[in-house]
């Protein structure tokens, strides 16, 4: 099995994006082997705006080599932010 890639697409979910992670976290529920987490994007370097703001929360999958490819995470994603790679 290959290198499996897992992408969010941040302007769509999370800090400013359509969808607050913390009100819809799908992608969390469906993933049997827990690839994701959501933290706060505090002091990230990548933020324009306030880069302390507690209010700005993200997923990010930190163990994207646990991915098993069931693509649950790309089907439940209401706006379609989760693009999976091999």
């Amino acid at each position: 099995m290959g290198k499996t890639t897992i992408n969010i697409d941040y302007s769509i979910c999370g800090e400013s994006g359509k969808i607050d992670p913390r009100e819809c976290t799908k992608c969390l529920k469906v993933c049997d082997p827990a690839v994701f987490i959501m933290h706060e994007t505090i002091g990230m370097e990548d933020k324009q705006e306030d880069p302390y703001d507690p209010q700005d929360w993200r997923i990010t999958p930190i163990w994207g080599s646990l991915c098993n490819r069931c693509f649950k995470c790309v089907d439940a994603c209401p706006e379609h932010a989760i693009n999976v790679k091999w």
